[in-house]
């Protein structure tokens, strides 16, 4: 019977569980503030919650910044934090989604070192591309492939269909002969 008294279910979390709550917020706002801003932008965060970490951001007093940390963690009690994890996730690569489309990109890049005609179809998922800029970095990329060099042109390109995918994302797939 004694057990009995201890497992009482009030319907509330326990004082231990409501502070590891408290940390992992607390945490969680620590790591937005390791992030650049154009990052932060990315997320969506409210406004106040933006405001916040930009301003722990330009502390530079190790007790002030621990104290704005704390206050970071406070402010999120009041806000949904799993978009916010969500987008810490495709920052950090995480999520499947954006690591989907990272090889998706990655197995363009490769099949255009491969084939030169790829760049027609680049065109048409991305019109607003510069064909002849990335005609040029294929061919160096190739010579320095050849060369042993380092891989600039081969990142560059990566690079560029980054950026066109992200300005206008083409469908799901695009081949299905890997």
């Amino acid at each position: 019977m004694q057990d009995e008294d201890f497992t009482e279910d009030t319907g509330r979390p326990s004082k231990t569980k409501q502070k590891e709550a408290m940390h992992e917020l607390r945490d969680l706002g620590a790591e937005l503030v390791e992030l650049s801003v154009g990052q932060l932008k990315r997320i969506n965060l409210p406004e106040n919650l933006f405001d916040a970490v930009r301003d722990c951001q330009k502390i530079t007093a190790h007790g002030a910044r621990r104290r704005q940390i704390q206050y970071l963690g406070k402010l999120m009690r009041g806000v949904d934090d799993e978009p916010i994890r969500a987008g810490l996730a495709m920052l950090r690569g995480e999520s499947s989604a954006e690591t989907a489309r990272l090889h998706r990109l990655e197995r363009f890049r490769v099949r255009l070192l491969e084939d030169e005609a790829v760049l027609a179809e680049i065109a048409a998922l991305w019109p607003a591309v510069d064909l002849q800029h990335l005609r040029t970095l294929r061919r160096n990329a190739l010579k320095e492939k050849e060369n042993n060099k380092p891989p600039k042109n081969f990142r560059a390109i990566f690079q560029i269909l980054q950026e066109l995918d992200q300005k206008g994302a083409p469908p799901a797939e695009e081949d299905g002969d890997e």
